[in-house]
């Protein structure tokens, strides 16, 4: 596997003393530590001028706007129109949401890719965003007015491409306009609007459940103003005069979209492999949460629902506050990965006390200490990610959705692996929940130590 990746002009040499800090506001990235292996996009990108605060502001919006529009089928839409169409058949649901999960894991790195070839007057972004737009629109009535399950999950595959490579994009702009000092911040605010944006589609779809096409369209219309005004109030620069590369757009290329060199650019490699092991125990912890609450409270599934809302409310605010804290203070402190581990240290030692608790109080903190954690993590790793991104100029839109694979990809395995500690050590119905949440705590654990201890061009 390959990745034409562009080196720095000569060879940079390892200091012999420690580097001087950085002036204030000036990069994260730590250009003594830059081998002539890492990107040079990675160690040249502090010379972006900071954007202005309507540009963050609308960007902002703009992803709150998009995961409105594309978490609200996933949150109450969808399982009603299985309802409608398939009574007593929940386990579709499952099925669609996987094809809409796989179309976009093969879809947006390709996006991505012609996204970074695209020469117009519009930029190389804003076309792809406008058609993602269209076509998540145009899903969302799919889904409306489909006549079976096969319609519906037709249209869920058709809003993961267009929805998921609008979100993908979004990223991929962060990385073309917003200097090291402004991601930290950005990705708290959008790590927060993630958070939000599922219970604001909630409550615009609550009163809309009489009617499919409201039920779909407003949250989607709504996405898509956001959208529209992002690109057309913050115009992208003409992308027109950029350099076209000299690669062939063939089977081969469209291959390689899907991977890269680890070799060539070890720092993206190491920040996407801990994400991976982050969200791996992420997804173990929180996939079995209302079955481990009915095992440890002695009750049956339905008793919990309540506990299980309680807990998702306080999650949201608690992942809220280590999102923005994370985000706001590595920029101040121009630092990244202390705060990356203490994300990871603080999710392992929230489940550790979940899979200790005797009763409901400690169950509550280690689920709040858990999505602080949570927080803190994923909000400033996406920086992370954004000060190491190999090839900025040429394939950041491609980089970018590659990132999104350590997400997706434990969201479709770690469920399938998970059954296999719940059995360890178990009687005929049982589940060992504590060992799974152990489990889950060392994953997030490693996680921030691969970040902390291998990532070397950022501080």
């Amino acid at each position: 596997m390959h990745t034409h990746t562009a080196h720095p002009e000569g060879e940079v040499t390892m200091a012999l003393t420690p580097p001087e800090p950085p002036p204030a506001g000036g990069p994260l990235l730590d250009s003594a530590r830059t081998t002539a292996g890492e990107p040079a996009a990675a160690a040249g990108s502090g010379d972006l001028p900071e954007v202005k605060g309507s540009f963050i502001w609308l960007l902002v919006m703009a992803i709150f706007g998009v995961y409105v529009a594309f978490v609200t089928p996933i949150a109450i839409s969808l399982a009603i129109r299985v309802e409608q169409l398939a009574p007593g058949h929940e386990e579709y649901l499952g099925y669609i949401t996987g094809a809409g999960g796989l179309a976009a894991l093969l879809t947006t790195p390709v996006c991505g890719m012609l996204s970074d070839r695209t020469r117009s007057r519009l930029g190389r972004r804003s076309p792809f965003l406008l058609a993602g737009t269209v076509v998540g629109i145009v899903a969302l009535l799919v889904m409306a007015a489909a006549p079976g399950t096969l319609v519906l999950g037709l249209g869920w595959v058709l809003a993961q491409m267009g929805w998921g490579t609008v979100v993908s994009l979004l990223i991929a702009l962060q990385a073309d306009r917003l200097p090291e000092s402004q991601r930290g911040k950005v990705s708290g605010l959008s790590g927060v609007v993630q958070q939000v944006a599922p219970i604001a589609g909630v409550l615009m779809a609550g009163g809309l459940t009489g009617n499919n096409l409201l039920l779909f369209l407003v949250p989607g219309v709504f996405g898509a103003v956001a959208v529209i005004l992002f690109v057309c109030l913050m115009r992208e620069p003409d992308s027109r005069g950029m350099a076209v590369t000299a690669e062939t757009l063939d089977l081969k290329a469209l291959a390689r979209t899907y991977v890269f060199d680890p070799r060539r650019c070890p720092d993206f490699a190491w920040n996407w492999l801990g994400k991976f092991l982050f969200m791996f125990g992420v997804i173990f912890n929180t996939t079995f949460t209302a079955f481990f609450l009915a095992a440890r409270l002695d009750m049956t599934v339905k008793e919990v629902s309540g506990t299980v809302a309680v807990l998702a409310g306080g999650g949201v605010v608690a992942t809220m506050l280590g999102a923005v804290g994370g985000g706001l203070l590595s920029d101040r402190l121009r630092r990244r990965r202390v705060f990356v581990l203490t994300g990871g240290c603080v999710y392992a030692f929230g489940a550790v006390v979940m899979a200790l608790a005797p009763g409901l109080p400690l169950i509550i903190v280690g689920a709040a200490l858990a999505n602080l954690g949570l927080g803190l993590f994923a909000a400033v790793d996406q920086a992370v990610m954004l000060d190491v991104l190999p090839e900025r100029e040429t394939d950041a839109g491609r980089f970018t959705a590659i990132y999104g694979f350590s997400t997706s990809l434990p969201q479709g395995l770690a469920p399938l692996v998970a059954p296999v500690f719940l059995a360890i050590g178990t009687t005929a119905g049982e589940k060992n929940y504590t060992l799974l949440y152990f489990i889950a705590a060392a994953f997030s654990l490693l996680g921030g130590l691969a970040v902390a201890l291998r990532v070397k061009s950022v501080r």
